[in-house]
């Protein structure tokens, strides 16, 4: 092939791996910037993202809560009503009693019966409230629950995703400045 032009020594080879070695970290900078940008970017996403389901999740609460105070105002009126008529009959009835004992007497077997209703009514409505808020309650947690583990995985996954696409970038620039000092060795030599 020819004679190399000039052979480079131990002492040549030390000068130029110094050289590549204070340089190094100035040439890295701004690939470097650019990924530490792209995640605080990725950062201030998951936060946003992470913003935006806390403030849904408490809109449902609050939706969840009027509702309830809804429903509970509106038996609170219907029990007034109750009490109202209650206490319309009765006075009714305290004013014609002698006359109607025996009609009295079915009449309050009769409000009774209703009220027995009522107090059964009320009660299978009462639990059926706590059911449906528990089983609300459950879904909602475990709906966060599964969608915080969502966000965990895929921030798992982008970070090992984005450090082995460092680590190859880093040994990829190690074989190359290796292959650059070879091939400078080389033409030095020819």
């Amino acid at each position: 092939m020819g004679e190399p032009a000039m052979e480079l020594g131990n002492r040549e080879l030390e000068k130029i791996g110094e050289y590549v070695k204070n340089h190094l970290e100035e040439w890295m900078q701004p690939i470097r910037a650019q990924h530490e940008l792209n995640l605080i970017e990725r950062a201030i996403r998951v936060e946003e993202e992470l913003k935006n389901l806390r403030e849904q999740g408490n809109l449902q609460f609050k939706a969840i809560e009027k509702r309830f105070e809804d429903q509970r105002h509106y038996m609170d009126k219907h029990f007034e009503q109750i009490d109202l008529r209650f206490e319309a009959n009765q006075h009714y009835m305290d004013k014609h009693f002698e006359q109607i004992d025996l009609r009295f007497d079915n009449q309050q077997q009769f409000m009774e019966q209703r009220f027995e209703q009522v107090d059964k009514r009320f009660e299978t409505n009462q639990q059926n409230m706590d059911k449906r808020f528990e089983a609300q309650q459950q879904y909602m947690d475990k709906r966060f629950e599964t969608q915080q583990n969502h966000m965990d995985k895929r921030f798992e996954t982008q970070q090992n995703h984005m450090d082995k696409r460092f680590k190859s970038l880093q040994w990829f620039m190690g074989i190359g400045f290796t292959l650059l000092a070879v091939l400078m060795g080389l033409l030095d030599i020819f």
